[in-house]
C-alpha cells in the first residue's frame, strides 16, 4: 500500500474532500467539513491518523504494534496506523471505513441524510 492508494480510497468515500488546513505537509480528508483521516507527507515512514472508537482503539493498539495512539491528536479518539506492509491492507481499509462512519454519525441529521445515513 502506498500514499496514492490511501488517498484514492479516502477520496472515494461519499462527500469526502481533501485539503491542507494546517500546513502544506499534512493532507487531511474531511466528510462534510469534519476530519476522518490525516496523512503527514513530510515523514520518512508512511502513516495515517484515523478516528476510532476508544475501546476498539485500545484493542487495536494491544494487538498490533503498528497501531499507536494518535500522533499529535487526541490519544483517546485517534490512532496512528503505520503503513509498512505488516498490517493486512483490508484491515487498513476497514479502519478508514470505521473512522469515516464515526465522523458521519457525529454529523447533524440533515448532513447524515445527505450522505445516506
Amino acid at each position: 500500500m502506498n500514499i496514492e492508494s490511501l488517498r484514492n480510497y479516502c477520496l472515494n468515500k461519499f462527500g469526502t474532500e481533501e485539503c491542507f488546513p494546517f500546513d502544506e505537509h499534512t493532507l487531511v480528508f474531511k466528510v462534510k467539513g469534519k476530519m476522518f483521516a490525516l496523512i503527514p507527507l513530510d515523514e520518512e515512514m508512511l502513516f495515517v491518523n484515523l478516528k476510532c472508537d476508544p475501546e476498539y482503539a485500545v484493542e487495536l493498539r494491544e494487538r498490533y504494534s503498528e497501531i499507536t495512539p494518535g500522533y499529535h491528536m487526541n490519544k483517546t479518539h485517534w490512532n496512528t496506523v503505520l503503513i509498512n506492509g505488516q498490517l493486512p491492507e483490508n484491515l487498513i481499509y476497514e479502519l478508514i471505513d470505521h473512522s469515516y462512519v464515526l465522523v458521519v454519525k457525529s454529523l447533524p441529521v440533515r448532513l447524515r441524510k445527505e450522505l445516506g445515513y
